[in-house]
């Protein structure tokens, strides 16, 4: 599901959009298995509309053009022309970037070539923003030759001094940040370009050393570390394996914990090296079927996963270190009093020598913090944090501060999340071995998780949050001095809060430059800002042609709103951010269909006031239907309840209870409108919205949803994996009554359903085929027959394969449209 988020993504287009006698007919890459039902007068409520409301009743969009404007549509937005342009940068820390920030970055462009149209030059430059004539090329094309044969660029990092950079090609997916590839240094100055180790071995990671000396990389599971000037390679670790693995984590711990395709980290001075060693010998194996992969015709490709399903045993972490200097290696054997089997949820260099490791239980109640001195591999227990009735998200805005006396800061420390009346804040620790925290934020909001950074000049520390609204994100600053002489420092605004705003930030080394990204509600800019003057020194990017395209097209219209949906178990009001997108050519005298689509994880959220044409405007322009997204209790930053964080809390030990309550409670009031058609009310979502499609289906005793859809669903949690699960729900056999509520197991309301549909890729590897399989299953025993299912043949969490995003929103949409059109009464 993803650190802050439930099972996996997908996408639409490049717009993320954050599911008797029977025929089976091959349609696209998927089957659709349609089941042929018998007309049951006790099991399905037929709808047949008066003739006085046949005249206003909406019906689906003909697509026709309105005035000037060409009315959103599938296809062209299938064509991505409705996708924002976002410009990356590589931020260069040199070794002054702390002193002397000069907002050193490498920026891949493409630009044209003279006298062409469409063909460009890919080039990878290197510019300064204090200097404005300091540019120079690192890297002129997108590809290379190396003996013969041409390798495509993927990707190119260079080194902090920028005299080297390594060049990644030829990938192999693995996991939902993991690949294996091909890794190549290219030496800027002697124009070559040489395998990093030989033109064969595809790497699981790699990382540059802050030195720019080395190189730390992961083959066969095992460390490597080059020295890129003398060449010379030195294998670390020996017993790596298919069950060991050091420096990369495995599937759970990627997916769920770090993020990320590397779990290695060099030391500030870049002398040494910290990583970790997990083990997968105790941990489950769950087999994955492939059966149109190349070179399978006859038989099929088995994967077998290391994947621990919640309640089973996880991979133990240990911690290691080598030195360079005196090429010793440690594994640190971290021992707990409190929590014998332990979750490694953070490593950070705390200073140049002290590393610190935070621990969790499995339940994520309890957080452990421990400082170890690579110098004596001695280890203690600093920080101890506990959380009663919630839980602790797994956070990554820890970050170290080095001592500076000539600013006030005598110390080393780290500026680290902490929880403070269930809302996440910031707070610095110094020294290191020091237990508590001065407090740089607090209140009703949050802190946005790994969007914080520190001017090491002016001691200004800079982050992201929900200050100004739950639904937008904007930059602010504390004052590090300010905290340490005992005030809780003055919050100021960078981005301009007196107008609405989603920001992202990129910030250079020394933190006086920001790469803002303006996400929305308008059309999305970058620019390049000086912190110290408040000045724009450079825009990216404009998008300028977007906004073009948007002017030739009529989009449907959204409205934010905040609404009371009921009461909670202490009698207060539960209000809640909502967003309604409204047919095109809205009349309120006409009755439309609705669709709600719904997320819901916990500490998720889906309300948010970004620019996106996604897959809710297509139904509404399409379909003449309005689309409206409710975030119920469970999910994150709602600010607006006299609970507090309790809103998000209250789902602990029991998912699937209150959050589809509050979709059903949503769903009346809009049935109530003057505007909406009470017969043709409909759901779907995608993962954890898949789940909670279904699981609405099963709550709704008042049949208040008609239609519903699932994609890629958990349907009985003790499926899902380990680190996940059990933040929420502690192990099954800590919570077995929980786990039966939250699974899909109640069949009666899903009879009186008029239609609903499943979809799942057969080669799902984070919400398992099983799921599904084992939902219909239970559907068959009970007589279930109201519904279809596709599958999507090989096809992971993202449905990618074989065209399968482009088959399955082809096959909602359709789906959706009968739907409306009382096809399936």
């Amino acid at each position: 599901m993803g650190r802050h988020s439930a099972p996996g993504y997908h996408s639409f287009r490049n717009v993320i959009v954050i599911g008797g006698i029977f025929g089976i007919l091959i349609w696209g890459s998927g089957f659709l298995i349609q089941a042929i039902t018998s007309l049951k007068l006790t099991h399905e409520l037929v709808y047949q509309p008066s003739p006085q409301l046949l005249s206003n009743i909406a019906k689906p969009s003909t697509n026709r053009l309105v005035g000037d404007k060409i009315p959103l549509n599938f296809s062209s937005a299938r064509e991505g022309i409705f996708t924002p342009e976002y410009t990356e940068l590589q931020w260069i820390k040199e070794p002054n970037s702390i002193s002397n920030d000069k907002g050193t970055y490498v920026v891949k462009e493409h630009l044209l070539v003279d006298g062409t149209e469409d063909i460009y030059d890919t080039l990878y430059s290197i510019k300064s923003i204090v200097d404005s004539d300091y540019e120079y090329l690192l890297f002129n094309g997108s590809s290379f030759y190396y003996n013969g044969i041409e390798y495509d660029i993927e990707q190119l990092t260079a080194s902090p001094d920028l005299t080297k950079a390594f060049i990644k090609t030829n990938s192999t997916h693995n996991y939902r940040h993991s690949t294996y590839s091909l890794y190549w240094l290219l030496d800027v100055n002697q124009h070559t370009i040489s395998p990093i180790k030989s033109v064969d071995d595809k790497f699981g990671a790699i990382l540059w050393s802050p030195t720019s000396n080395h190189l730390a990389f992961v083959l066969d599971n095992n460390l490597y570390i080059k020295d890129v000037n003398s060449g010379d390679i030195k294998q670390v670790t020996t017993d790596g394996s298919d069950q060991i693995f050091y420096g990369r984590p495995d599937w759970v711990y990627e997916e769920e914990v770090f993020a990320s395709d590397k779990t290695m980290w060099w030391s500030p001075t870049g002398d040494k090296l910290s990583f970790t060693r997990m083990d997968d010998t105790e941990v489950p194996k769950f087999t994955i079927p492939y059966y149109v992969q190349e070179g399978y015709e006859d038989y099929p490709k088995l994967l077998e996963l290391k994947y621990p399903k919640a309640g089973y045993p996880n991979a133990p972490v240990d911690v290691g270190v080598y030195d360079l200097t005196t090429e010793e290696f440690k594994m640190m054997d971290l021992k707990s009093d409190s929590i014998s089997d332990k979750l490694v949820t953070q490593v950070f260099w705390a200073s140049t020598s002290d590393l610190m490791v935070r621990i969790s239980t499995r339940a994520s109640d309890l957080l452990e913090y421990y400082l170890l001195d690579t110098k004596t591999h001695d280890y203690k227990l600093i920080r101890t944090e506990t959380m009663e009735n919630g839980w602790f998200e797994v956070a990554f805005d820890t970050f170290f501060i080095p001592k500076n006396e000539k600013v006030g800061l005598k110390h080393d420390g780290y500026i680290d999340t902490v929880v403070v009346d269930g809302y996440n804040h910031l707070a610095y620790f110094s020294p290191p071995s020091n237990p508590e925290g001065v407090l740089l934020t607090k209140g009703q909001w949050e802190i946005e998780d790994g969007q914080v950074s520190f001017d090491y000049t002016d001691n200004e520390v800079y982050f992201i949050s929900t200050m100004k609204s739950p639904v937008e994100r904007h930059v602010h600053s504390v004052n590090l001095l300010d905290a340490l002489n005992g005030e809780l420092p003055q919050i100021k605004n960078i981005t301009d809060t007196s107008k609405e705003g989603y920001y992202r930030g990129s910030f250079s080394s020394g933190s006086r430059y920001l790469l803002l990204t303006y996400r929305g509600p308008s059309i999305p800019y970058q620019q390049l800002i000086d912190l110290r003057t408040s000045k724009t020194v450079k825009t990216l990017e404009t998008n300028s042609k977007l906004t073009k395209t948007i002017s030739k097209y009529d989009i449907p219209k959204v409205e934010h709103k905040v609404i009371s949906i009921g009461k909670d178990d202490n009698g207060d009001d539960i209000i809640v951010n909502a967003v309604e997108t409204f047919p095109l050519n809205f009349n309120p005298k006409m009755k439309y269909p609705v669709l709600f689509y719904v997320y819901g994880g916990p500490g998720s959220q889906t309300v948010t006031k970004t620019f996106k044409v996604d897959f809710s405007a297509i139904v509404a322009a399409e379909l003449n239907a309005i689309v409206v997204t409710v975030d119920g209790r469970g999910t994150g930053f709602n600010t607006h309840n006299k609970q507090g964080a309790h809103f998000k809390y209250t789902v602990r030990n029991q998912l699937g209870h209150y959050e589809p309550i509050d979709q059903i409670s949503a769903a009346k009031i809009w049935a109530q409108k003057s505007y909406v058609d009470a017969e043709r009310i409909a759901i779907w979502g995608w993962s954890y919205g898949g789940f909670m499609t279904l699981k609405t289906l099963e709550t709704d005793d008042d049949h208040i949803f008609k239609y519903g859809m699932s994609v890629a669903p958990v349907t009985k949690w003790k499926f899902y994996d380990s680190i996940y699960t059990e933040r929420y729900m502690r192990t099954p056999a800590e919570n077995p009554e929980g786990y039966e509520i939250a699974s899909i197991s109640n069949m009666t309301n899903f009879h009186n359903v008029t239609r609903f549909l499943m979809m799942h890729g057969s080669g799902d590897d984070n919400v398992h085929f099983q799921n599904s399989l084992k939902l219909i299953d239970d559907f068959n025993l009970d007589s279930i027959e109201n519904f279809d299912f596709m599958v999507y043949p090989d096809s992971d969490h993202s449905i990618v394969y074989h065209n399968g995003n482009h088959v399955i929103y082809h096959r909602l949409l359709k789906w959706l449209r009968k739907a409306f059109n009382n096809e399936y009464l």
